[in-house]
Order: structure tokens, then C-alpha cells, then sequence
């Protein structure tokens, strides 16, 4: 018997925007900031969002990647990153992404090249392949090190890679709030009610939030928009991993327009432009 959703799905985009990147949840997002950097940064009191238009280029990556970059204000930047689906050379784009970060604190005239650290935090809804770095972890953090001593060279920039399928702690088994945090993200769409463990403000407002009842009709409309499209990509996305990336979209396009689904919908889960799509299907002679 399928499970009835309770709540959004927060790994949607409208899920992922509407927990962390509105102004009146940001309380919820400073907490989550302060559990994932626990013991690598000072407590964050307070923040402001930033522009992020540097990140996700491609019409591809704004729908398999979701941003967040905000300020602390202490003056750290941090770029938080939902990927929906593995894509080659993922970490040297977070590397790429994280530049932007840096090169923004540059200052007209004379400059001392003072920076503010940069922390740049991947949840990726996928396991990493191929690595011996901890691989029974689900969190890694990397930094900066002097390979002989293993102690911080430039504390400037560090990344935060969460393997969100590899989490599988059972509630007695939390020990960290970010712990907790990854237990309510991932039971979230189908939690009923917060279990003792949980019990806190933010966790309760979370909940508050998400609730799909609570929602007003127009965002109810929206967030179910949303998760079909999510849906949609994720099959995109499967679909390319078994039959090549790209040849994989163009086969899975193709499949969506025999079924009669919309074009627009077609060029917004696949991220190929109306023309490019046009074209592959006069080359299958389907129009």
C-alpha cells in the first residue's frame, strides 16, 4: 500500500526554497548551518541571502542543481547545494562554484587580499562512487591541509560533501543535531508527528511549515508542479545513467513526446531548449 505524503518533499525545489531560503525561515536555516559546521565555524547568529546567479549556469544544472548563498555576519560566505543526480566532475564544479565566493571579496585600489572563509556545503541526493575517503561516512569535510602534519593550511576554503542515501541511523542511533536533522529530512515528506527525540522549536517549525494542509492553495498548486517535475527528472536522470548521459536525455525526451507530454514540460525536466527538442524530433521524424 503506497504511503500518503503528510508534508513536502524538502528535497524538491519548492521544498528545498520554501525550508531554507526564505527570510521568514531563516532561523531555520542558521540552525541547520550550525549543525552541519559544528566545531569549523563560530555559531552563526544572524545572516543575509545573497544574489546567486554565478551558480548553476546551464539550463540543466538550475534544474539538477538547487543553490542557496548567504553571508554570515561575521562576513563568511557559504553556498549550499542540493544535486539531485550525480554529474561528471561534480567536485571540481563545486570548486569552480566556490570561486565566485572568493573573488567577490576583492576590493577596488589597495587590497591586502584579506579573505573571509568560504564554505561551500554539497547535499547530494546520490552516493559517491569510487573513493576510499571514509566511505562508511556519510558527511566528509575537506580543507586546506599540510600533507605531512595533516593540520589546516588556509582555513579560507572548505567544502562539506553529505551523502544524503547513505544515512540510515534508526532514532536511537542519533547522536549529532545534524544527526537529527538528516533524520527529519529524510522522513520529513512522511512524518506524521515529531518523535520525543525531536522535539524542538525549529524542528516544530519545520513541520509547521511543511505541512502540505497548511499550505495555502495557490503554493499547494505550485509544490505539486514542482514534485511532478521533480519526479519527472529523477527518471530523466535514471534513464541517462543506464543508456549515457546525453543520449540518455535526448531517448528519454523523445519517450516523454510519444506519451503527449507537454513540450514545456519536456524542455524544463530535460533542460534542452523548445528548438533543441524540435529538432530531435524531426530528425525521428516524429513531427
Amino acid at each position: 500500500m503506497q504511503r500518503k505524503a503528510r508534508n513536502i518533499n524538502p528535497f524538491t525545489d519548492f521544498g528545498f526554497k520554501k525550508l531554507f531560503g526564505e527570510e521568514a525561515s531563516k532561523d531555520i536555516l542558521i540552525d541547520f548551518l550550525n549543525a552541519v559546521l559544528e566545531g569549523d565555524i563560530n555559531p552563526i547568529i544572524d545572516l543575509e541571502f545573497s544574489k546567486n546567479e554565478h551558480l548553476g549556469p546551464t539550463e540543466l544544472d538550475r534544474n539538477v542543481i538547487l543553490d542557496i548563498y548567504c553571508k554570515t555576519e561575521n562576513g563568511e560566505r557559504i553556498i549550499i547545494e542540493m544535486q539531485k543526480f550525480f554529474q561528471g566532475f561534480f567536485k571540481e564544479r563545486s570548486l569552480y562554484y566556490s570561486t565566485f565566493a572568493i573573488q567577490e571579496q576583492a576590493k577596488k585600489g589597495e587590497w591586502d587580499f584579506s579573505l573571509c572563509p568560504v564554505y561551500c556545503i554539497s547535499l547530494l541526493d546520490f552516493k559517491l562512487e569510487k573513493t576510499d575517503v571514509s566511505p562508511n561516512e556519510y558527511i566528509h569535510k575537506v580543507k586546506l591541509l599540510e600533507t605531512k602534519t595533516g593540520k589546516v593550511f588556509n582555513n579560507k576554503l572548505n567544502f562539506v560533501y553529505v551523502e544524503i542515501p547513505k544515512f540510515n541511523k534508526k532514532l536511537e542511533e542519533l547522536e549529532t543535531n545534524f544527526d537529527k536533522w538528516m533524520y527529519l529530512l529524510t522522513k520529513l515528506e512522511y512524518l506524521g508527528r515529531l518523535p520525543g527525540k525531536l522535539q524542538s522549536k525549529i524542528f516544530q517549525k519545520v513541520m509547521g511549515i511543511a505541512e502540505l494542509l497548511k499550505l495555502k492553495e495557490k503554493d499547494r498548486e505550485a509544490y505539486q508542479e514542482n514534485l511532478k517535475k521533480h519526479r519527472d527528472l529523477k527518471n530523466v536522470l535514471e534513464t541517462s545513467e543506464r543508456v549515457g548521459f546525453e543520449k540518455g536525455i535526448e531517448v528519454t525526451a523523445i519517450g516523454f513526446f510519444k506519451k503527449g507530454v507537454d513540450l514545456e514540460i519536456i524542455s524544463d525536466v530535460t533542460g534542452l531548449s523548445k528548438d533543441k527538442l524540435l529538432e530531435i524530433f524531426r530528425r525521428e521524424g516524429l513531427v
